[in-house]
């Protein structure tokens, strides 16, 4: 009785698995678009880097790399500069002094996101331009609450020597100066990569 009710477990697992496999395999399913599909090993040569640079980012004087290119004018007294939206082509370098080694750039946007708190959206690419990863691209997408000590956003892929990367990026305010806007980040970035 208990091979006949095991038997009969067995058979119906088994037929509700092809039929899952059916549908799923089908080719009456409607995929044109997909040009291959492989298995992948993921334990090949998957290894994690760890940078530290420091972005520079100047709103305001004559080298003045972030500009702020909209906001709703019923937000323009707004505490946290909520809907304020900036461009920026920042410099990237190996230390928080403007002299320090230039290694790439941020490039990206950024949008006063809090109501009631400072706090932004950032989408952007760190663009190396020196060394081993000159022309490769780490892109970044996430929140950034600007008066927390550590601020950390999501690495949600790259190119170049990047490609497929994924990770997190850690910031550190070095540098405010809320007068006129300028400011230096410390970015330590822990991505995965190939």
């Amino acid at each position: 009785m208990a091979t006949s009710m095991f038997s009969s477990l067995f058979l119906l697992l088994f037929l509700c698995c092809a039929t899952n496999s059916t549908i799923v395999t089908s080719s009456e399913q409607s995929n044109d678009y997909l040009i291959s599909s492989h298995t992948v090993s993921y334990a090949a040569v998957e290894k994690q880097s760890h940078f530290r640079f420091y972005w520079h980012e100047w709103t305001s004087g004559p080298n003045q790399t972030a500009v702020s290119v909209a906001q709703a004018p019923e937000f323009k007294k707004s505490l946290t500069n909520f809907s304020d939206v900036f461009v920026f082509d920042d410099p990237l370098r190996t230390g928080p002094d403007e002299n320090s080694k230039l290694v790439g750039k941020a490039q990206g946007i950024h949008a006063a996101a809090g109501l009631y708190k400072i706090e932004l959206l950032v989408a952007m690419n760190f663009v190396f331009t020196y060394g081993e990863f000159n022309g490769s691209t780490i892109a970044v997408l996430g929140h950034n609450e600007v008066l927390s000590t550590v601020r950390e956003m999501p690495i949600v892929g790259g190119g170049g020597l990047f490609r497929f990367a994924r990770g997190y990026v850690q910031l550190r305010t070095d540098l405010f100066d809320p007068k006129i806007g300028n400011a230096v980040l410390e970015c330590n970035v822990f991505v995965n990569h190939y």
